[in-house]
């Protein structure tokens, strides 16, 4: 086991969607995505999250408290969390009882990144949330965010209607709190409750530097932090050389194309991905893309890592790498924790 991994001061993670590739099941995409983890330990990435989303044929992370116990029985000392949990598909209570099962399990390991988007379309964010009259939406992210809070310490107003519920396991058993965001609205309210703030810069890179001055100029001292500490997610592929790793960008780049066309499929393989005939405007949308993500090989990786980290100045950096082959996936991060110890 290698010692935490470290850049420019920065300790280094892992965003992972658990991507399926074309001709592969879900399965063995998560059968993947927990070898990575495995591996990424080894190397010493000290975190490992997974992202929620629904109604994707080529992601197969819909559950992140099933994933994440799964993860964290196959490891033993990186921390596993969300990235995220959307608290408006789901109820307070119940994402406190699993995540305060997890703690319980996994004490000091557990990190609840908790996002306001439904991470999936109109239609199944519907599916996904109880027709009844308290039923709650990004809106009301707020009080649901406030009622998790107390449901894992227990701690509620005079009179509140849920003083009387008891999340259990959750209650004293509190993973590490973190809000997610791809605008203000997250920074701020991370910001005035002092917790700890993650930018989703692998795909909303313009926001990123005014969300993160918004949450540091909002931040107010809590029991969670004295001082703000932030957190981005990059998107990497780092190869042997820049022309390989250009190569296997194609294939997550079409793949966010057909998914932004409403087309959602599995990964295509970049064979595909480079024979695919382009419209001039399908063009400039990947190449938009592609010109915000960290591709090539070590040095030029290294050295995109360098300016992100000076220009944000942020306190960690997550990595998320989408590759239609595991093992290629595998060896971009086996690439860049040798270039960061080098």
């Amino acid at each position: 086991m290698n010692p935490p991994l470290t850049f420019a001061g920065v300790p280094l993670g892992v965003l992972d969607l658990a991507p399926v590739p074309e001709g592969s099941t879900a399965g063995q995409a998560l059968r993947a995505t927990t070898e990575l983890a495995k591996r990424v330990e080894e190397l010493g990435f000290t975190r490992f999250w997974v992202a929620e989303h629904h109604g994707m044929p080529g992601v197969a992370s819909s559950s992140p408290p099933v994933l994440i116990g799964h993860i964290a029985d196959a490891t033993t000392s990186i921390r596993v969390g969300s990235g995220g949990v959307m608290l408006p598909n789901h109820s307070s209570l119940v994402v406190a009882e699993q995540f305060g099962m997890l703690e319980a399990l996994h004490p000091g390991r557990i990190d609840l990144g908790l996002g306001r988007a439904p991470g999936t379309d109109q239609a199944t964010a519907a599916a996904l949330r109880p027709r009844v009259p308290t039923d709650r939406g990004p809106d009301d992210f707020p009080v649901q965010l406030t009622d998790l809070v107390g449901f894992f310490t227990g701690q509620w107003p005079v009179g509140h209607q849920n003083r009387n519920v008891h999340a259990v396991p959750g209650e004293g058993n509190a993973p590490d709190l973190w809000l997610l965001g791809s605008s203000g609205y997250s920074a701020q309210v991370a910001g005035a409750l002092g917790l700890p703030f993650a930018f989703a810069h692998h795909f909303m890179p313009q926001h990123t530097l005014p969300a993160l001055e918004l949450y540091r100029q909002s931040f107010r001292p809590s029991s969670a932090l004295d001082k703000p500490h932030s957190m981005i997610a990059a998107g990497v592929i780092c190869a042997d050389t820049d022309e390989r790793a250009r190569f296997l960008a194609g294939a997550s780049s079409l793949s966010f194309l057909k998914l932004r066309t409403g087309q959602p499929g599995k990964m295509p393989s970049p064979r595909e991905a480079a024979d695919y005939p382009y419209s001039d405007l399908e063009r400039a949308f990947i190449a938009d893309r592609q010109s915000t993500q960290l591709i090539g090989a070590p040095d030029t990786v290294m050295a995109g890592m360098t300016e992100l980290i000076k220009r944000t100045e942020v306190d960690e950096l997550m990595i998320t790498t989408q590759t239609y082959d595991p093992a290629d996936r595998l060896r971009s991060f086996e690439l860049v924790a040798a270039a960061a110890r080098a």
